[in-house]
């Protein structure tokens, strides 16, 4: 499967000011296929080294940090011989040797012309306990996220289709192939993106299989909350983990941790909750106060909302038929809302954005606002063709916006200031 973050491996392999790379991102999204096809694709050779699964790797940096005695060793390790600049250096699962995340700072500093890119599913968590020496300020860093819906387009065939639904976006003229999009959407709700159930359903087109890698993929989480925390806050994090599907389901879908439980507080629940986010389980969408540029600087730090990193898992939790998805059949309201809103929240992270909302009291929210051409520009998800919007009239009121985006079923169009997106286009919004 071709991935969008070639393009940010391309730029970095190129770039001048070079820094050994880490890639972020949950397990099972695609970190070290990225790594090797880039590799392949762009280096004379590759050498993979996976700290996860190889004890005798971690012996090559206890002995001193040395960058070229590194190389020799792992050279002579893997019989490969290692070419600055030609060779694409792998340290996948980088987080399970504390040594070799350290030494990406002296390969920096004493042996740049050497290319590493390193990747961890847990690199965010193991950093945040403290006991790693980060290599602060040297080192790039990307983070990933599963197949967004124009990834799931090209594994699927349609890059044509991407073409055309970039040029209805430019110019805002309706899309031809509109229910075909439409449809592939709704396919994507079903499948996700993580590679497993993409694959799986592109080998099999059997939603049940699909369902399944979902599961298992869950399962691993669960495994891994097992694995990297400390029994009391294991079952917090699966607490937490479980209560995103109720959370959502919700009419206001922010973060409440009485939904856990009854008895459930903040102090006792927020490391749980970050380490979700920091694994890259859940995403955080954060409140504004006021819808106004820059957006950062009126975050409401004690309001949030939390979605699955992957719409396939929230469509697996809900427990719908794949066949009513697809269909958008016997499909109540708020379930079609859930699944909408979780989808853009997704996407709009895939792209680079900061997740954040408003409300106003509890008389009007707007559920994402982003920024564009120096403005916080209000987007609303409607998951249906009906787009009457006071909340957005509001904002609009409150604070002269250049312009507003409404997400839904409808076709491209703009008219009162409104630009109207299709909800299979929001890969199309990108980041000023």
């Amino acid at each position: 499967m071709k991935r969008l973050v070639e393009q940010r491996l391309l730029q970095w392999k190129s770039s001048p000011n070079r820094k050994p790379l880490l890639i972020y991102g949950a397990r099972q999204i695609g970190k070290t296929y990225s790594m090797l096809a880039f590799g392949k694709e762009h280096y004379a050779n590759t050498v993979y080294c996976n700290f996860e699964n190889t004890s005798d790797l971690h012996a090559v940096f206890e002995r001193d940090l040395d960058p070229n005695r590194i190389i020799a060793a792992i050279s002579a390790m893997y019989g490969v011989q290692i070419q600055k600049g030609s060779t694409l250096i792998v340290f996948d699962e980088i987080q399970a040797c504390e040594r070799a995340l350290t030494s990406l700072k002296y390969f920096n500093e004493q042996a740049n012309e050497y290319h590493i890119v390193a990747a961890g599913s847990l690199l965010g968590l193991a950093v945040n306990r403290g006991q790693y020496s980060f290599p602060v300020g040297k080192v790039d860093k990307i983070t990933m996220y599963p197949l967004s819906f124009e990834e799931f387009l090209s594994a699927t065939g349609n890059e044509k289709l991407i073409e055309l639904i970039l040029t209805s976006f430019s110019d805002f003229s309706s899309l031809a192939l509109h229910e075909k999009a439409l449809e592939l959407y709704r396919t994507y709700l079903v499948v996700g993106g993580y590679p497993a159930a993409v694959q799986t359903y592109l080998d099999s087109g059997d939603f049940n299989a699909v369902r399944a890698e979902q599961s298992s993929i869950s399962d691993a989480y669960i495994a891994d909350m097992a694995k990297y925390t400390t029994p009391s806050d294991m079952m917090k994090s699966i607490e937490v983990y479980h209560s995103v599907y109720a959370q959502l389901s919700k009419e206001n879908c922010k973060f409440q941790y009485s939904v856990i439980n009854a008895k459930a507080r903040a102090k006792d629940y927020e490391t749980a909750l970050t380490w979700l986010k920091t694994a890259g389980v859940v995403l955080n969408c954060q409140r504004i106060t006021e819808g106004k540029y820059p957006v950062n600087i009126y975050e409401d730090l004690t309001a949030f909302k939390v979605y699955y990193s992957d719409v396939g898992l929230l469509t697996m939790r809900m427990a719908l038929s794949p066949n009513s998805i697809l269909q958008a059949v016997n499909i109540s309201d708020r379930a079609r809302g859930m699944m909408a809103e979780s989808y853009v929240a997704e996407q709009l992270a895939a792209n680079g954005f900061s997740l954040h909302y408003w409300t106003s009291g509890n008389s009007a929210e707007i559920d994402f606002v982003i920024q564009q051409e120096d403005s916080a520009v209000p987007l609303e998800v409607k998951s249906a063709d009906n787009v009457r919007a006071k909340s957005l009239q509001t904002y609009v009121k409150n604070y002269s916006p250049k312009y507003s985006i409404r997400l839904s079923t409808r076709n491209f169009g703009y008219e009162n200031n409104i630009k109207s997106i299709p909800l299979y286009a929001v890969f199309c919004l990108k980041p000023e």
